[in-house]
């Protein structure tokens, strides 16, 4: 399935999202398109409310929703998981 998203900033919102989808039961790959803002999971479709909830509790708020139109929280967060990213490449 092919989630748009906000926030995705680098390589570190990349891995952070990569990890935390993975993390789910009954997802398989999981493709981020930096630039474009796209999320691509590799899971039925009835898992897309779940994976929806888990991106923009991490702070990648489906592109449109409610918790994307007020994404200021969610900015800071993936902010955080940049630093997160970059700090596990280091």
């Amino acid at each position: 399935m092919r989630i748009e998203v906000e926030n995705i900033k680098c390589g570190g919102c990349a891995g952070s999202i990569r990890k935390g989808l993975s993390a789910l039961e009954g997802v398989g790959t999981v493709e981020v398109d930096i630039a474009g803002g796209v999320v691509e999971v590799e899971a039925g479709e009835e898992m897309r409310p779940e994976i929806a909830r888990k991106l923009a509790s991490m702070g990648y708020p489906e592109t449109g929703s409610v918790q994307g139109l007020k994404s200021a929280g969610a900015k800071a967060r993936s902010f955080v998981s940049c630093a997160v990213g970059r700090m596990d490449k280091e």
